[in-house]
């Protein structure tokens, strides 16, 4: 039978007095089974609007979409599609098969090639870790020429491997058929796959990660800074990751911050110009810190119900989330909240510690459902034949197990 337990309905605690209320006033809250009701709350997390056509916020740690406009339809993604291109060379690196000392040829086709540059030399050989700068810093076209002639002996060889790899790591929408965003109405991507791709990054790779970080870089004489302007701007957080501009895609960035050790992606795109793109990625990813927090809802060891078991020594098993269950939550809203414990009860006996038994659902005003597995806090062993028989006889009379 399908259970449905409401277990709280609370003011989660803001960070300062959370450990406090761990493992007093929201614990006392649980195991009394105590409904509490409060006030209406504030209002839901303060709105947001951009100029960009294309907007996606997503918090690193939980995966909560903070905000999503036409986050899944496709557009031409300029340079921010060189994250591919990089994610592409440090799979190969991270593999073995290359090392940052070794070295790429310059083609005809990569020196000749136009947009945003690198200069490299043709027939010369460049690093691995200068074509890396090159890409990250530079943005530079020919710099993604020489990689993918280099990975993959041609580019189209090259774009076809991105698309079989994209597909691996959960890019559903995208089609590349050049490795450094060149122009082309079939080289698409969406804001939504951008936040994945971002998020890979630096889950995949953080050895490489501190690249896009880095605020100049001269090669064969010449300085270019990183285009990424909130990487200049005080208290932002912003570590990484990419730039976008052409006449047909307009401006967009692609970038990822960390404040109070809390990580945020953003990906806008489609503006008008440089100031625009700026202003609009700084209001979007301060309103993403300020009107939403990282709350931890549940920890190991801590009793949240009980579930009733069916034959077994004791009439319930008490259920515990298996690790901590963090939640993103509009800070406006964090007495609004409502936790409920889903399951199959009776629970038949034996029963082991850790043993999977359900789900805790959070609800969330204005957000999707937050769900984490619940356990068995303990071993429940299984009645004797003669229990087995007694309480086959109870349930048969009285309807108990």
């Amino acid at each position: 039978m399908r259970c449905l337990i409401t277990l709280f309905h609370a003011i989660v605690p803001d960070a300062n007095s959370w450990s406090r209320a761990r493992s007093f006033g929201l614990a006392a809250l649980l195991s009394l089974g105590v409904g509490a009701t409060f006030g209406p709350g504030d209002a839901a997390a303060g709105p947001i609007d951009t100029t960009a056509p294309h907007a996606y916020v997503l918090d690193f740690q939980t995966g909560a979409v903070l905000y999503d406009k036409l986050g899944t339809e496709r557009f031409q993604p300029a340079s921010m599609s060189k994250l591919m291109t990089a994610y592409m060379l440090f799979d190969a690196l991270k593999r073995g098969d290359l090392k940052l000392t070794d070295t790429f040829h310059v083609s005809q086709k990569a020196w000749a090639m136009q947009g945003s540059k690198m200069f490299v030399d043709i027939d010369t050989d460049v690093t691995i870790e200068d074509l890396i700068r090159g890409i990250v810093i530079q943005s530079g076209n020919d710099a993604c020429i020489v990689v993918a002639e280099g990975l993959a002996g041609s580019e189209e060889a090259f774009a076809e491997r991105m698309n079989k790899k994209a597909k691996e790591i959960g890019l559903t929408d995208s089609n590349f058929v050049n490795a450094s965003g060149w122009p082309d109405p079939n080289h698409l991507m969406t804001a939504k796959d951008l936040a994945t791709l971002a998020k890979r990054l630096i889950e995949d790779f953080p050895e490489f990660y501190g690249y896009y970080s880095e605020l100049e870089f001269t090669y064969h004489g010449i300085k270019q800074g990183n285009r990424n302007p909130l990487l200049y701007r005080t208290g932002s957080g912003v570590d990484g990751l990419k730039t976008g501009h052409t006449e047909e895609a307009g401006y967009g960035l692609t970038a990822s911050a960390e404040r109070d050790g809390r990580r945020v992606i953003m990906i806008l795109h489609g503006m008008q110009g440089m100031q625009e793109r700026a202003d609009q990625t700084g209001i979007v990813l301060d309103w993403a810190f300020r009107e939403f927090g990282n709350f931890t809802i549940a920890a190991p060891g801590t009793v949240l119900g009980e579930a009733p078991v069916w034959m077994g020594a004791e009439k319930t098993v008490p259920l515990m989330v298996a690790e901590d269950f963090l939640v993103t939550l509009p800070r406006s809203e964090r007495q609004n909240i409502v936790a409920k414990a889903v399951f199959n009860g009776p629970v038949a006996a034996p029963i082991a510690a850790g043993q999977p038994i359900g789900e805790l659902i959070v609800d969330i005003p204005g957000m999707p459902q937050a769900r984490a597995s619940l356990v068995a806090a303990k071993d429940v062993s299984e009645l004797g034949f003669g229990g087995r028989i007694a309480a086959a006889m109870m349930h048969f009379i009285f309807g108990s197990s």
